[in-house]
């Protein structure tokens, strides 16, 4: 028994006609009796009853139709999810992904996703950058969303989406908080207390973060280490010490913690997202994907700066 067996089995059910079945499947009649009765040989009975007026159902014919019907349907399926995979039109992607992605630019794109490729299945995990590019070069993710710059990318392509700075994240009843709505110097804060990511499962932002310091004249005091954003927040607000954090966490403010602008931040420092992609290898969905993501991504600068360029016109006088 195959598909096309049952394609004319099921056409011969509906039109109960032999020559009118072979029309419609284009075929001669006379294979299409053929056909049939090998099915029937198969099957051990027979499947229609050859009247002069036509081809009567047998029994067993009408028990095994709807079943003929929705293999017939599973199979369309099966030929349409391929086509939409080998067109890149949907399939799997399995996307990983930075927890700050989630402030503002997964809860931006990901709707366009599903509106842009409605066949698509997402499957999201929350990684170190480290992890995302451990998990491209293993092929366990197509696409994943870390911090850039990357140190070491390897056989992995990284193309920046977001520019972003570090601010300084100090607990409210901390003497700097008053500085809230100013920009200081980061070297204001030399003499504190510092949490910082751990070097062994986030190198890059670990060494930026140093860095950062550094280019202001000190190298900072750690005295607890943690990776979590959220986590580093919660810290802060405890009194444990300040942090560098990615400015994009001013849109997600926690309770006990003020964020202060850096003023001495050098114009080509940067800590922004990044989207990276296995170089070799990616496969159409991906790369479709990938396309969506930074057309999406220049929309929206473009659309942030046009709302910063009328902010500061509507402000002057």
């Amino acid at each position: 028994m195959n598909l096309r067996q049952l394609q004319q089995f099921v056409t011969l059910v509906e039109t109960r006609n032999f020559h009118r079945a072979a029309e419609l499947l284009h075929m001669a009649q006379p294979p299409l009796s053929v056909s049939i009765r090998r099915l029937e040989d198969e099957l051990g009975g027979k499947l229609f009853e050859r009247t002069p007026n036509g081809a009567i159902p047998t029994p067993m014919a009408e028990a095994m139709l709807a079943q003929a019907q929705l293999t017939l349907f599973h199979a369309e399926q099966c030929k349409r999810k391929a086509k939409e995979a080998l067109q890149g039109l949907g399939g799997l992607l399995r996307i990983g992904f930075i927890g700050s992605a989630t402030y503002r630019l997964l809860p931006q794109l990901i709707p366009h996703l599903r509106h842009d490729f409605p066949q698509l299945t997402l499957q999201l995990f929350e990684s170190t950058s480290l992890e995302v590019l451990d998990g491209l070069r293993a092929k366990r993710l197509d696409i994943g969303f870390l911090r850039f710059p990357v140190m070491d990318a390897g056989s992995v392509d990284v193309q920046p989406l977001e520019r972003d700075d570090f601010v300084l994240a100090v607990a409210s009843h901390s003497p700097l908080a008053h500085k809230a709505g100013q920009r200081i110097a980061l070297s204001e804060a030399a003499r504190e207390n510092y949490i910082a990511y751990p070097q062994h499962q986030v190198p890059g932002l670990s060494a930026m973060a140093y860095l950062r310091c550094q280019l202001s004249g000190f190298t900072p005091h750690v005295v607890q280490e943690a990776m979590q954003v959220q986590t580093i927040l919660s810290l802060v607000a405890s009194g444990v010490g300040v942090a560098l954090v990615a400015g994009v966490a001013r849109h997600h403010p926690m309770a006990g913690v003020v964020c202060l602008e850096l003023s001495d931040t050098p114009a080509s420092f940067c800590v922004g997202m990044g989207v990276a992609t296995l170089r070799e290898q990616r496969h159409s969905l991906a790369e479709n994907v990938l396309r969506h993501v930074l057309a999406h991504q220049q929309t929206e600068e473009m659309r942030r700066l046009a709302q910063s360029a009328h902010a500061t016109m509507t402000a002057s006088p």
